[in-house]
């Protein structure tokens, strides 16, 4: 296993972070591992040294939390682990059990730590930028909970730079805790992060963790599983000619390899030396060797020129553009412009 700090701070992981998504409760997504599935999932990750482990509230309803704990209690020490778990979306009724409000910060966390058993957790992060509570307010909340013990960092995930740019401002501002990792999609039919927020983070001394590096699994070439015939935000993110050609490059890379499709896109992810950690959302133990050997799986100019070849520019993935987002091919003229385009040419 590779271990590398996040951005400035002194906090180790290891460079694959087991994302658990997937574990939890069947009766909130029909994919989901319940605790005797996740077992021998996590255990592997374990075994392999990965120290990194990726949670929030959110998963299977707080369930999530609970079974993961509940097995790493089991077969590690809590002290050797880095566990981070996320806030933000609804996981109950009420209306202030959602957003970054001071409020909803203490009650989430405890409600996590009660689910985790845990005294604390490593990193607590925001899921997402809302827009309809003050930043002061949140990150005044999170510097608390960092000053009581119950974090020991904090975190954000998926919004746009200019926004995380109002978190680090007002941090600096009033002395407060500064994030320490952004966790952003990224992957080779995904690359918007690599415009402004992945350098905006080598500037601020901010660990970069990218999740769906298979691209919610059209990169490993298998549209036919349970969760991208059941999960809308496949089609949502990645329907589109563009995502097709450039999994059809790595397929093409992987088969003049020798290797599978998956390996050889969580490579492209892993060479970039600015991704602190990649996080593996894995249904077998295969996958996280599949993960495991794409660390020391090096892609030569040819094959990342085939694999990047197909790449164009698509509108950011994030709350804020779900259900607008313009998929990546012409559109049709409309309006007045519909009409005497052959007179024109």
């Amino acid at each position: 296993m590779q271990y590398t700090r996040l951005g400035r701070s002194g906090l180790k992981v290891s460079r694959l972070c087991l994302g658990t998504m997937n574990m939890g409760s069947k009766s909130w997504k029909p994919w989901i591992f319940d605790e005797a599935e996740a077992e021998p999932i996590i255990g592997h990750a374990l075994d392999h040294g990965v120290n990194f482990i990726d949670l929030a509230d959110f998963y299977s309803a707080g369930a999530g939390e609970e079974i993961v704990c509940n097995v790493l209690r089991r077969l590690a020490r809590r002290d050797e682990l880095v566990l981070t778990t996320k806030l933000g979306y609804p996981i109950g009724g009420g209306v202030n059990n959602s957003g970054h409000s001071r409020k909803h910060v203490f009650d989430a966390l405890e409600g996590s730590l009660t689910r985790m058993k845990s005294d604390y957790v490593d990193i607590y992060m925001l899921h997402y930028f809302d827009t309809e509570t003050p930043i002061e307010e949140t990150m005044d909340a999170l510097n608390d909970v960092v000053r009581q013990g119950k974090a020991r960092y904090v975190g954000v995930s998926t919004m746009y730079t200019w926004q995380f740019a109002k978190i680090l401002a007002a941090c600096d501002r009033n002395g407060w805790a500064r994030p320490i990792n952004m966790q952003l999609q990224l992957n080779a039919a995904y690359r918007e992060e690599e415009r402004e927020m992945i350098p905006f983070c080598m500037d601020q001394g901010i660990g970069v963790s990218v999740f769906s590096p298979l691209a919610r699994g059209i990169l490993t070439s298998d549209m036919s599983s349970i969760r991208n015939k059941t999960d809308f935000f496949t089609a949502e993110m990645y329907n589109d000619a563009a995502s097709r050609d450039v999994a059809m490059s790595v397929a093409r890379v992987a088969e003049a390899r020798g290797l599978t499709p998956a390996q050889v896109a969580q490579a492209w992810v892993l060479r970039k030396p600015e991704i602190s950690a990649m996080l593996v959302g894995a249904d077998t133990r295969a996958q996280v060797d599949s993960a495991l050997a794409a660390l020391t799986t090096d892609l030569d100019a040819e094959e990342v020129f085939e694999i990047e070849r197909n790449y164009t520019p698509c509108d950011p993935i994030n709350d804020y553009t779900a259900g607008k987002r313009i998929p990546r091919a012409p559109r049709p003229a409309a309006g007045r412009f519909a009409t005497g385009l052959d007179a024109v040419a």
